[in-house]
């Protein structure tokens, strides 16, 4: 029996155009699949709906692995996949993979023998750091920081150190809702000459990507609360 593909569906990082952002290939796969695994079907609905108006939500089946899903999920989509059913994986925002729980699903496939096709799309990791000036030879992104304000402060200074002992280049990100507890700490925690990129909104209208010294980051802070926000510390060749 032919078994089905697995094919990797960016999805926009939560703005409203798609046209800008995703390939015509990428919409034309999409429109045409009706099995989908998602993260959010919300969030992957909207997406279909963006691509094509007219797609019938109603025909098509989502699958929703997340955080609060278990392991049968998996192999409950490993098995449909065995069977011949072509699926879309479809992230909450960005590209499946990163920072997503998609990235289980994908090792069981390859477990399996299934084939992988991903598709070119935003990924606000590599949007951040290509237009962050540190370097890109060397660097590491490391997710959501620990709650835990002792414990966030103790990494952003292992950061700190490590960048400029080795020039590594350190990406990190939080909730919209704890990004000012972020940057409060940033600011007031590293050495007023630390280089940190802040990259939000990105893709969206209200984009604002800068590349700023601690200390002059206390005279631009803005207010990133609402924002899908990527935090950056890193050296440029310049300072």
């Amino acid at each position: 029996m032919k078994k089905g593909k697995l094919f990797l569906i960016p999805n926009t990082l939560g703005g409203e155009g798609v046209k800008a952002i995703l390939p015509e290939e990428v919409m034309q796969v999409a429109a045409n699949l009706r099995n989908f695994i998602v993260e959010d079907v919300r969030s992957a609905r909207r997406l279909l709906r963006k691509i094509d108006r007219n797609f019938p939500i109603e025909e098509a089946l989502f699958l929703e692995i997340n955080k609060h899903s278990g392991a049968n999920s998996i192999v409950n989509c490993i098995d449909l996949l065995n069977k011949g059913t072509d699926f879309g994986l479809i992230s909450e925002a960005g590209c499946p993979g990163i920072a997503d729980p998609g990235a289980d699903l994908i090792a069981l496939a390859h477990e399996n023998n299934i084939e992988i096709k991903p598709f070119v799309g935003p990924s606000s990791i590599l949007l951040a750091l290509i237009s962050s000036g540190f370097s890109g030879q060397q660097f590491s992104f490391h997710g959501y920081l620990p709650k835990d304000r002792k414990d966030r402060v103790r990494k952003m200074k292992d950061f700190e150190a490590d960048s400029r002992r080795t020039g590594r280049t350190h990406i990190f990100m939080d909730t919209p809702f704890r990004n000012m507890h972020v940057l409060d700490d940033l600011l007031n925690e590293l050495s007023d000459t630390t280089m940190i990129c802040i990259a939000s909104a990105l893709t969206w209208e209200k984009e604002s990507i800068k590349t700023r010294s601690v200390l002059q980051w206390r005279e631009e802070a803005y207010d990133l609360a609402k924002l899908p926000t990527i935090f950056i510390i890193g050296k440029t060749q310049i300072n």
